[in-house]
C-alpha cells in the first residue's frame, strides 16, 4: 500500500495494543486448548499405529518368508479326524505350525504331553493362556521358534498343518530325524513321496498318517541263526 505524505504510522507498540483490544481472551484460551486436543489426538494416532504394526507384524512377516504358513484355524472334523489318527498311540507330541494351539490342548486332554512350535508369538500367548483356562497347561509346551531350527528327533507322534511349498523340504527333514516308531500326521496337504498308511475325512478336513517305520523301510528283522555244523 503506498502511503501519503499526511498519512501518520501508528508506532509498533500502539498497533500491538489495538490488536490486543480486538482479540477477546477468550479466543487466545480456545485456541489454546484446541492445540492442547490436537496434540492429545495425534499422540493417540501414533501410539494406535504402533500398536497395529506390533499385533500385525507377526502375521505379515511369515508371508515374506521363502515358504508362507499362514495361520488358518483347524476345523472341529480336523481335530476330530487328527485325534482318531492317534487312538492307541502314546508318548510325546508335537504339532508343527501350532497356531492357537487346538491340537496341542486337544491331545493334551487326551494323555499326551503335547509341545506346539509357532513362529507367531502372539499366538504362542494365546496358546498358553487356553491351555491354562483348559486345565492342561501342565501336560503341554509352547515354543516361538522356527520349525527348520528345531530338532524334532525325540517325538513319537508329530501333527503337521503345512502348505504344499514346505511339504518336501520337511518330509527330508522329518526322515532323517525322526525313529522308526513315529507316526506323522498331516492335514489339508499330503506328503509328496510317502504312501499314507491311514486316511480319514474329506475335502479340507482330511488327514493323512504316516508311519515312518513303513514309509522308510525299517521294520525290524529277526535274527538269523546260523546252526553249527558237526565237525
Amino acid at each position: 500500500q503506498i502511503l501519503s505524505e499526511n498519512t501518520v504510522c501508528p508506532s509498533p507498540g500502539a498497533m500491538t495494543q489495538a490488536l490486543a483490544k480486538e482479540v477477546p481472551q477468550e479466543e487466545g484460551e480456545g485456541g489454546s486448548r484446541r492445540s492442547s486436543w490436537g496434540l492429545l489426538l495425534t499422540a493417540g494416532l501414533g501410539g494406535t499405529l504402533v500398536a497395529l504394526y506390533a499385533v500385525a507384524t507377526p502375521f505379515v512377516t511369515p508371508a515374506l518368508r521363502k515358504v508362507c504358513l499362514p495361520f488358518v484355524p483347524a476345523t472341529a472334523a480336523q481335530i476330530q479326524n487328527v485325534l482318531r489318527m492317534l487312538e492307541n498311540r502314546s508318548g510325546s507330541l508335537v504339532d508343527i505350525g501350532s497356531g492357537d494351539g487346538r491340537i496341542v490342548i486337544a491331545a493334551a486332554k487326551k494323555g499326551f504331553q503335547a509341545v506346539g512350535y509357532e513362529l507367531n508369538p502372539w499366538l504362542v500367548w494365546y496358546s498358553r493362556y487356553r491351555a491354562w483356562r483348559d486345565g492342561v497347561h501342565q501336560n503341554t509346551k509352547f515354543y516361538i521358534s522356527d520349525l527348520w531350527k528345531v530338532s524334532f528327533s525325540h517325538y513319537r507322534n508329530v501333527v503337521v498343518f503345512g502348505v504344499p511349498q514346505m511339504m518336501p523340504q520337511l518330509e527330508k527333514k522329518l526322515e532323517e530325524e525322526l525313529e522308526c516308531n513315529a507316526r506323522i500326521i498331516a492335514c489339508r496337504f499330503p506328503f509328496p513321496c510317502w504312501i499314507p498308511d491311514h486316511t480319514t475325512g474329506e475335502g479340507i478336513d482330511t488327514v493323512w498318517a504316516y508311519d515312518l517305520k513303513h514309509s522308510r523301510g525299517c521294520e525290524t528283522k529277526s535274527l538269523e541263526v546260523t546252526p553249527e555244523t558237526e565237525s
